[in-house]
C-alpha cells in the first residue's frame, strides 16, 4: 500500500450508543409480489425525523423498499420503540395503497427484472458500474451502529467481531429462496451481496492509519467516491463515531430485531471493555473468517464453525450458548438483559429460513403462503 494516507476523522462516541437501520419491503396485499410504491409512501409519511434530527425514513436502491432509521439511543429498548412509531406511520401510509410490509433477506418469488430503481447520482453510478450484479440486488438487511470511544479501538474490535460473524448470520438468516426456487442456502442474500466490488468481508487492518491508506487508494483509483460506497459486512462509520454491523439478513419481527440488536450491542461493548482492560482480543485468519461466512450462509444454525486460530471447530448453536452466558453481565449494564436472553429463543423456534421452508412444505410449495406468514410476523 502506498505511504500516502487520506485523513479520516473519527470523532468517537462518549457513550456506547446504538442506532438501527431496518430495510422493509412493500408487497401487494393480493398478489404478494413486490410493489414499487415507495415514492407514494414517502409522499404520505413526509419528512419524519428523530429527536436528534436523523431522518427516520429513507430511500433505498429499489422503489419497493423503505428503510426505517432510529435516532441515537442508549438502549436497545429505546431504539426499537423508536422504530415502532416509524413502522406504524409507514403502515398507515401503505395500507390505502393496497400494500403490506414485509421483511426477509430476499422475497421468495419476486423477479429482479420487474423492480424499479430509485434515481440518484449515487445509485445511478452504482448500477452503471456493477450492471447485471447491481440490478440483481433484490435483498434486505439490518444495520446496527454501536458507538466506539476512539478510532484506535475500531479495528481491534472489528477484527475480533469477525469471530461472531457466523453466529449473527446463522441466527438472522432469512433468505433461503430466490426467484421461486429454494437455493439450498440459509442466507442467499449474504452471498449475493458480496458480488458487488465494494461489498463483502472487511479487510483486517491493524490500525487506523492503515485504514486511512486504504481509503486514499480507493478514492484515488475511483473504487468509491465517498466512504458510504464501502459496503462491507462490518465497517467503521466515521461520521457517526460507530462500528456498523451489516451482517444480518432482514429480520421479520420486532422481537427478533431487538434480540439481534442486543447481541450486537453487547458484543461491541464487551470487546471495548476488554480492550480497555489491556486484553489482546482474539482474531481469526481471513481464510477462516471467509469459510465461516460461507458455512453460516449455507447451513445456518446447523453450521459447524471454526472458533479459534488453532482451527478448532464447534456447532454454532453450542458456541452461541457460551457466548450468551459470557455477555449476560454486559447486557445487564446496557439494560438489554431480556432482549439478549431472547436470542436463545431463535434456535428453539427456528430461524426465519427454517420457518419459511416449513410454511412452504405445509402448503405444498405455495410461496404466496410464505409471504403471508412473513407479513403476519412483522405485524405482531
Amino acid at each position: 500500500m502506498a505511504g500516502v494516507a487520506h485523513s479520516v476523522p473519527f470523532p468517537g462516541s462518549p457513550r456506547p450508543t446504538i442506532g438501527i437501520e431496518w430495510e422493509i419491503a412493500l408487497v401487494d396485499k393480493v398478489t404478494r409480489d413486490l410493489s414499487n410504491t415507495a415514492a407514494a409512501v414517502f409522499d404520505v409519511v413526509g419528512d419524519r425525523r428523530a429527536h436528534d434530527g436523523t431522518p427516520q425514513v429513507s430511500k433505498e436502491l429499489l422503489r419497493n423498499t423503505v428503510e426505517l432509521v432510529t435516532g441515537v439511543h442508549d438502549t436497545v429498548g429505546a431504539a426499537v420503540d423508536d422504530l415502532r412509531g416509524t413502522m406504524d406511520a409507514v403502515r398507515r401510509a401503505a395500507d390505502p395503497l393496497g400494500v403490506d410490509l414485509f421483511c426477509a433477506g430476499t422475497h421468495p418469488f419476486a423477479q429482479w427484472s420487474a423492480q424499479q430503481l430509485t434515481r440518484s447520482a449515487h445509485y445511478d453510478e452504482l448500477i452503471e458500474r456493477t450492471q447485471w450484479w447491481g440490478r440483481q440486488m433484490l435483498i434486505w438487511g439490518v444495520h446496527v451502529h454501536v458507538g466506539v470511544s476512539h478510532r484506535d479501538k475500531v479495528f481491534p474490535i472489528l477484527n475480533s467481531l469477525l469471530l461472531s460473524y457466523p453466529h449473527l448470520l446463522a441466527l438472522s438468516a432469512s433468505s433461503p429462496m430466490w426467484s421461486g426456487d429454494d437455493t439450498g442456502y440459509a442466507s442467499n442474500r449474504a452471498l449475493m451481496f458480496q458480488q458487488l466490488p465494494t461489498a463483502g468481508l472487511p479487510f483486517q487492518f491493524e490500525n487506523w492509519p492503515q485504514f486511512e491508506g486504504f481509503v486514499h487508494d480507493q478514492l484515488k483509483t475511483g473504487v468509491f467516491e465517498q466512504l458510504g460506497g464501502m459496503h462491507w459486512d462490518i465497517r467503521p462509520a466515521p461520521k457517526w463515531g460507530t462500528i456498523e454491523v451489516r451482517v444480518c439478513d432482514g429480520l421479520s419481527s420486532r422481537a427478533e430485531l431487538a434480540a439481534m440488536a442486543a447481541l450486537i450491542h453487547c458484543l461491541v461493548v464487551d470487546l471495548e471493555r476488554r480492550l480497555d482492560e489491556g486484553a489482546d482480543l482474539p482474531t481469526l485468519p481471513p481464510w477462516h473468517v471467509q469459510e465461516n461466512k460461507w458455512r453460516a450462509a449455507r447451513y445456518g444454525l446447523d453450521a459447524i464453525v471454526i472458533v479459534d486460530d488453532d482451527s478448532n471447530e464447534r456447532l454454532v448453536t453450542d458456541d452461541l450458548t457460551d457466548l450468551l452466558n459470557r455477555l449476560e453481565p454486559t447486557a445487564a449494564r446496557l439494560g438489554c438483559a431480556d432482549e439478549l436472553a431472547a436470542v436463545a429463543d431463535i434456535p428453539r423456534r427456528g430461524a426465519s429460513y427454517q420457518r419459511q421452508r416449513q410454511v412452504a412444505a405445509q402448503s405444498q410449495g405455495d410461496l404466496v403462503a410464505v409471504v403471508d406468514s412473513l407479513v403476519r410476523e412483522l405485524d405482531q
